[in-house]
């Protein structure tokens, strides 16, 4: 009965920092945000990414982060300049000294109505203490 009242608190507790952590970062893609194709720096977006992870991770566990790897990231469309972007980061796996954060990327016109999934990633990160090594993401 205690194992079931401290996993459940447990996963309560998780589930609530997901919530809590859950970050939103908007952006106006101009001219000068775009390449040759006037279409946003691959690059760029991937660092927004990378950003928008590293502040969801920080904001679930409040400890020392850094990105150890990304998986597949998926570039569905391009972003063009003249678009209002979103980068949305959710906490989808918690491990003892590591998570997953999904980063996807939605565009809207400045113009019209309507919003497109653009690109969607998952970012590795891993909580370390002062001397790099990792530690629980949760005490």
């Amino acid at each position: 009965m205690i194992m079931e009242v401290e996993k459940t608190t447990r996963e309560e507790l998780i589930d609530k920092r997901i919530n809590d952590s859950e970050t939103r970062v908007s952006k106006a893609v101009f001219p000068g945000d775009t390449n040759h194709h006037n279409t946003m720096f691959g690059g760029a977006v991937m660092y927004l990414m990378d950003e928008v992870a590293f502040m969801t991770a920080t904001r679930f566990c409040r400890k020392p982060i850094v990105t150890v790897s990304s998986d597949k990231i998926d570039f569905k469309h391009a972003i063009p300049a003249g678009t209002l972007v979103e980068f949305v980061g959710r906490v989808v796996r918690v491990g003892r000294t590591s998570l997953d954060v999904q980063v996807d990327v939605y565009i809207e016109s400045m113009y019209r109505d309507g919003i497109d999934k653009a690109i969607s990633g998952t970012f590795t990160l891993v909580a370390i203490n002062e001397n790099k090594r990792p530690v629980p993401v949760i005490d």
